[in-house]
């Protein structure tokens, strides 16, 4: 059998230091980076996004980032088929592809070869949903959504309104729950020799750079950010439902202090960081690196398990 080409998987909660790893590593092994972050595809939405600078980037060649406006629809098969396009150019180039990023579901598409439905989107049915969300929260949702999918609504937050609602759509357009589909469709060979590592940190610190990196984008300007975007759209388009963005929206809407909406985006990104963390440990063939080690040294441990 040929050996498949090997594609370098950094993944890690939000905060610890994925974008800084993967310049590196591609500077050393001449690579090229797809995102894996389900924000960043987004125009626009910089800095609430963690979008990496120009000066972040260190000339290395990023994919799939800031392409979509934010109120455009993109899916986890849209992705996938993105992110192949992505491995097989840089492949071509004689480059090393490095896919880097914290979205669960971006990642899994590839390094298990899922293949999500792209489901046609039913405006009707989205309507009926934002009604009942509006008019009786969003806990008779999750319910709901618990009630057809129990393993799928375990890795969703009760307040990810965008992740609830897709749920109930699948099941609604295919008559079969996300889990279900996910199971039938792994039969399939994975194209490429996935390497994963993941970036671990100790919580309370990991919870520290969460909170100064909450600090940092509102100096930055987010509320300004999350404005600006409301003033050309004319409204709050999906992409606002968001981590560190709906809770913008609230305060803008007169919901909330500024103090509180900071302190609820702080909550809430600690949250998902637990969650991600979570998500990342079931695949038992994901090496750990220590984030607190120089990046040199996990960039050795990389080049170490790939020789």
């Amino acid at each position: 059998m040929l050996e498949k080409p090997k594609v370098i998987v950094i993944v890690g909660p939000t905060a610890s230091g994925k974008t800084a790893l993967g310049v590196e590593l591609a500077k050393k092994i001449n690579g090229e980076i797809i995102s894996a972050d389900s924000m960043q595809i987004y125009k626009e939405m910089n800095i609430g996004t963690a979008k990496p600078t120009k000066e972040e980037m260190q000339n290395i060649k990023h994919y799939l980032i800031d392409f979509i406006v934010p109120n455009e629809r993109y899916s986890v098969a849209d992705y996938k088929k993105h992110a192949k396009q992505a491995i097989k150019e840089i492949l071509k180039k004689g480059k090393n592809p490095i896919i880097v990023g914290g979205t669960g579901l971006y990642i899994d598409s590839l390094i298990y070869e899922i293949e999500y439905q792209n489901i046609k989107f039913d405006e009707k049915y989205r309507k009926e949903l934002e009604d009942k969300a509006n008019k009786g929260g969003l806990e008779n949702l999750y319910e709901e959504a618990k009630n057809i999918d129990p393993e799928a609504i375990k890795k969703i937050s009760r307040n990810d309104k965008k992740r609830i609602l897709r749920i109930l759509e699948i099941y609604h357009a295919t008559g079969k729950n996300k889990t279900e589909q996910e199971i039938q469709s792994r039969k399939k060979e994975i194209e490429f020799d996935y390497k994963i590592y993941a970036l671990s940190w100790d919580r309370e610190i990991l919870y520290q750079r969460i909170n100064h990196r909450v600090d940092i984008m509102i100096e930055n300007g987010l509320i300004q950010e999350v404005k600006d975007i409301y003033k050309k759209y004319d409204e709050f388009p999906t992409a606002m439902q968001g981590l560190g963005y709906k809770e913008v929206v609230q305060y803008i809407e007169g919901n909330c202090t500024k103090q509180e909406m900071i302190d609820k985006i702080k909550q809430e990104t600690r949250r998902y960081a637990k969650r991600q963390l979570t998500w990342f440990r079931k695949n038992k063939e994901t090496i750990w690196l220590d984030g607190n080690n120089d990046i040199q040294n996990n960039i050795s441990i990389i080049l170490e398990v790939l020789n």
